[in-house]
């Protein structure tokens, strides 16, 4: 380990705690195949078997195994938080920036646009949009990109505003620079520190609204190994099979913590203003 990552590490010992939790829910989703003793929606076992040596985490009321089950969840859940946050940001941000840049009548109705879906809440907005959608996986992560991009917009677009007022920005568009250009290598490149920050966020916010989604019915399919669709079943004989709640629950409890640590952590190494705080 280097004196330049130790420093790092002491300075930021949550964030740190919260890349290592990360690091595991990565692993845990690309190792699932391998790592899960059986499969996600295999049930060939007794139902309700609690807690044992065989089947650690127990099994559902169909006789799945729950262990294999919450390891599939965690690449189901990465991957619908991972492509929705990377759509919806990304599209997001340059909607912002580029709306910004240009100012005048397309930035203010931009932002009338951007006002009314904000005004929406949230999860009325998600559910709305998965009843007229329809219930999959894609649907989901199209639902999340549409809740995703106006906050992605609305925050780029208050760092692009200052951005294009700098002098290089001027220096630039003075000697003749296309306005792509600037955009491209001046402005754009200057939000990167807040939209890594957003995309380490809003990956845990799109985790919990899938299985805010799953858990009502309306978001992945009920064969799917999500872990709202499994918290749903465990409510429904939690005093016969507790461990079908416990397990998934705090398998999304960790997944956000650990995500929102280290969002925090970027956040106070990227902005010169957090710097030497507590981390």
């Amino acid at each position: 380990m280097g004196p330049g990552l130790a420093r790092l590490l002491a300075s930021q010992p949550l964030g740190a705690a919260g890349a290592a939790i990360v690091f595991l829910l990565v692993a845990t989703a690309v190792l699932a195949p391998w790592l899960a003793p059986h499969g996600a929606k295999e049930a060939a076992f007794a139902p309700y078997q609690p807690p044992t040596r065989e089947f650690l985490f127990g099994t559902d009321h169909l006789g799945r195994d729950i262990l294999s089950r919450v390891i599939w969840g965690a690449r189901l859940s990465l991957y619908v938080g991972l492509v929705s946050v990377m759509f919806g940001i990304t599209l997001g941000g340059i909607w912002g920036v580029v709306t910004a840049y240009f100012g005048g009548a397309a930035d203010t109705a931009s932002q009338r646009v951007v006002d009314v879906v904000m005004a929406l809440p949230p999860i009325i907005l998600a559910l709305t949009l998965m009843a007229a959608l329809g219930q999959s996986i894609d649907n989901v992560i199209l639902a999340l990109t549409i809740l995703l991009t106006p906050t992605a917009s609305r925050t780029l677009r208050s760092q692009a505003l200052s951005i294009r007022e700098s002098p290089f920005v001027e220096a630039a568009r003075a000697v003749g620079c296309p306005h792509w250009r600037v955009i491209a290598l001046h402005v754009l490149p200057n939000t990167l520190a807040t939209y890594i920050v957003l995309v380490t966020v809003n990956i845990a916010y799109a985790i919990v609204v899938e299985a805010s989604l799953s858990f009502l019915g309306l978001g992945a399919p009920p064969d799917e190994p999500s872990w709202g669709a499994m918290l749903t079943a465990g409510t429904q004989a939690i005093e016969q099979a507790p461990w079908m709640f416990l397990f998934p629950g705090l398998a999304i409890s960790l997944t956000v913590f650990g995500l929102n640590l280290l969002g925090d952590a970027i956040r106070d190494v990227t902005d010169p203003r957090l710097r030497g705080g507590l981390g």
